[in-house]
């Protein structure tokens, strides 16, 4: 069961994080404060819900399993995944598994963030956190 939650987790993840939408985040882009970020160090390994404030919403857990939690956040400038896990060898599991179908995230101590290419900056901001390009690893589609 619970590998079926960490798979269907992937799968919604890897579909947001190809997806990108014309909005202007332009608005929603302030300025980061040091309170930000020293709040996202003071709690590493930080819980979904304490990233999600510092970024500005409200996370809708998706998944709470032993192995990690996954919170989903609607925002105007689009939707985004926020991965905590409570063990590093959870949190290098993931990443490698994610390796095999790709795509850009921001991680940080315990914890991953899978948007648009354009909010991980943002985000990286106000959390810190490394922005790694993830290769896939899977088949590629073949022309016709």
């Amino acid at each position: 069961m619970r590998g079926a939650a960490v798979i269907g987790s992937l799968v919604l993840l890897l579909l947001l994080s190809a997806c990108s939408g014309g909005e202007d985040s332009a608005a929603a882009d302030s300025k980061p404060s040091a309170a930000n970020a020293l709040a996202a160090g003071v709690v590493a390994p930080a819980k979904v819900e304490v990233i999600a404030g510092i970024t500005g919403c409200k996370a809708e857990i998706r998944v709470d399993a032993e192995e990690l939690r996954e919170g989903l956040c609607h925002t105007k400038s689009g939707d985004y995944l926020i991965t905590t896990f409570p063990e590093d060898r959870y949190q290098q599991t993931w990443l490698e598994t994610a390796g095999m179908y790709g795509g850009k995230y921001l991680i940080g101590s315990r914890w991953v963030v899978a948007a648009k290419p354009e909010e991980l900056e943002r985000f990286q901001r106000q959390l810190g956190g490394t922005i790694r390009q993830l290769r896939g690893t899977g088949p590629t589609p073949s022309k016709s």
